[in-house]
């Protein structure tokens, strides 16, 4: 998703990308025939030349992909994509990368540090100094490469608490044609969703009975059904939209990149480093990076745009000179500009399983047994088709955890199997789950480099659980899922309860488990956060541009001020969308009022 890459090969023909070696060519050529007797500064100036592209985007992940595709659609801008991870394909085939495509092996590549960066946290104090594992993806399609494919945009309201807290132009009526602008959704378009975008969207196929249970049982607790979740309203429990097309996952690789792969203005490259951001004072003329050992520059006329997520792209700005001036000159970075909001702001969704024995063998443990396991991907490689064509987090909900929380702020995504420590331990009975956790937290943490080596992972200090209103939320979390699970619909299918356990009863007892079980939802963001030039923690203005520096942006999860009520893959690309048309000098697309769910009271959690 970010920064590492090796080769630089066209994928459509095999030749050197771009003209990134030519120029080496050419200065080689003018170095064995001394009789041009050509100096060493217009032989340099002439390599730049040569090296070089309107447009360089640092990853391709989630928003690089979508970047890469709207930027080259004018024929006359050339761009360069640099990852750094593996393509998502192997020989050309997505069956041979099946551990990426098929859509129920999705906790594969979650443990596999070949496709994933790989992070860890600090030990974290509010959670008994537990070290948290995050996983973001490193190969063609980032964390969309690896994610579970749910496809939530998040609620209207966070759009426009975007535009008060500085992204002006970000409100919802400002997003929502960008959502749909990305969109092509199986049911087909209508007020919110798209009908001819790239990302195919599509619903479960299963029919699961558990998931049925689940939906019936959250309306006998007194829940509404929300026939879309991404439409009119957000609150309630229904079916999950997920970004699986044909039975495979449609990640931004499948959606944006391979469709624009063959212009002849695009060249992409996998598995280098990018080492740092080059400037001439205050203005970004190209990156640096490391291939094979053998360090290298190329430069953009135009801008560089950084797309690493996260975590990625306020590393290689702080390793670049711009973050807190005192933090890089304690690692002896020069400082090309002082702007102390670099990776600060950060936040993430927390998230527990409940977990409850089922006592009919229906469950996904079967499936799990290595003779099915061979079956169900013998099918999906044959036809696309089968238990292997879906991530079967097929159902889900958003509720208010408290009278007068005007939208929801917990999310449920139920599966009918048991999950233990990121799918990395063997499931060991027939057990449904629900993954729940709040949406809001107002714990925030930060990231800073550890060292002024781009190899070494940042230190990430995401300070889970460090408010008391964050505690109340997760104990909330586990006293509402357990009264949805104790409904007449589970009735013939609930055995006991794993987890917690019916032994964790008291506040005291849920928080100590919350401290135990809790883990990240892989929603890490705003550590570049947009807003006013005026507002000292901002990194970019709301036209994606790092302030105080020239020609430079950074278009990702990274820049969202705050984070949503939701999952981040589908935001995140609406923000490439988005920008795009920015970057292009288009105005921008807008849908004035579109009507959007509010409780009747909010005198009442439901």
């Amino acid at each position: 998703m970010s920064y590492l890459m090796k080769g630089f090969c066209s994928p459509v023909t095999g030749k050197v990308a771009g003209s990134l070696f030519k120029a080496h060519a050419i200065k080689n050529t003018f170095g064995i025939k001394e009789q041009f007797k050509i100096s060493r500064a217009s032989s340099q100036l002439s390599s730049e030349k040569a090296n070089s592209y309107n447009y360089i985007i640092v990853g391709a992940g989630s928003a690089g992909c979508v970047l890469a595709n709207r930027l080259t659609e004018d024929p006359d801008s050339t761009v360069l994509l640099l990852e750094a991870g593996p393509k998502d394909t192997l020989l050309g085939s997505k069956r041979l990368m099946w551990k990426i495509h098929m859509p129920a092996a999705l906790t594969y590549n979650l443990c596999d540090e070949k496709y994933n960066w790989y992070y860890h946290t600090t030990p974290q104090r509010h959670m008994d100094s537990r070290v948290m594992y995050w996983p973001r993806g490193r190969v063609w399609g980032g964390s969309s490469s690896l994610n579970a494919m749910v496809y939530i945009r998040g609620h209207a309201e966070d759009y426009n608490r975007w535009s008060r807290e500085g992204a002006l132009g970000w409100d919802y009526e400002h997003c929502l044609p960008y959502f749909k602008k990305a969109q092509t959704h199986e049911l087909g378009p209508d007020q919110y969703r798209g009908g001819n975008g790239p990302l195919h969207v599509s619903r479960g196929k299963t029919n699961h009975p558990l998931h049925q249970a689940f939906l019936e049982a959250a309306q006998q607790a007194g829940y509404l059904f929300t026939d879309d979740m991404n439409g009119y309203q957000q609150e309630g429990f229904g079916w999950m939209d997920m970004t699986i097309h044909r039975g495979q996952r449609w990640s931004t690789a499948s959606a944006y990149l391979r469709p624009a792969i063959s212009r002849p203005n695009f060249s992409v490259a996998e598995k280098t480093l990018v080492t740092k951001i080059l400037f001439q004072g205050t203005k970004c003329i190209g990156i640096e990076y490391v291939k094979n050992g053998q360090r290298k520059k190329v430069f953009a006329n135009k801008e560089v745009i950084l797309s690493g997520g996260a975590i990625n792209s306020p590393q290689l700005l702080m390793l670049s000179g711009i973050g807190n001036a005192d933090d890089l000159k304690k690692l002896g970075i020069p400082v090309v500009c002082h702007l102390p909001g670099v990776g600060q702001n950060l936040q993430d969704h927390l998230e527990v399983y409940v977990q409850q024995k089922c006592t009919k063998p229906i469950t996904l443990y079967s499936a799990q047994k290595p003779l099915n396991m061979v079956r169900i991907g013998l099918e999906w490689l044959w036809k696309f088709t089968g238990e292997g064509a879906t991530a079967h987090l097929e159902s889900g909900g958003f509720i208010r955890s408290e009278p007068g929380v005007p939208y929801p702020d917990i999310q449920f995504h139920f599966l009918p199997a048991q999950v233990i420590d990121h799918g990395r331990v063997a499931s060991t009975m027939e057990a449904y789950q629900v993954h729940v956790g709040p949406m809001r937290s107002t714990s925030v943490g930060w990231l800073k480099l550890k060292s002024s080596n781009p190899n070494d992972h940042p230190i990430i200090e995401p300070n889970y659980l460090s408010t008391e209103r964050d505690i109340w939320e997760f104990r909330q979390c586990v006293k509402l899922t357990r009264e949805i699970f104790a409904q007449k619909a589970f009735e013939k299918f609930r055995g006991p309860e794993i987890q917690p356990g019916n032994h964790v009863q008291s506040d005291k007892e849920i928080d100590a488990f919350i401290r135990q079980k809790a883990d990240s939802a892989y929603h890490p963001s705003c550590t570049c956060k947009m807003g006013q030039p005026s507002d000292s923690t901002a990194v970019v203005d709301p036209q994606t541009k790092v302030i105080g520096v020239e020609n430079l942006r950074v278009v990702d999860a990274s820049i969202m001020p705050s984070v949503v009520t939701g999952n981040l893959n589908a935001p995140t690309i609406m923000i490439a969308e988005k920008a795009a048309d920015i970057i292009k000098g288009l105005p921008s697309l807008q849908e004035k009022n579109v009507p959007v769910y509010k409780p009747k009271t909010l005198e009442t959690q439901r």
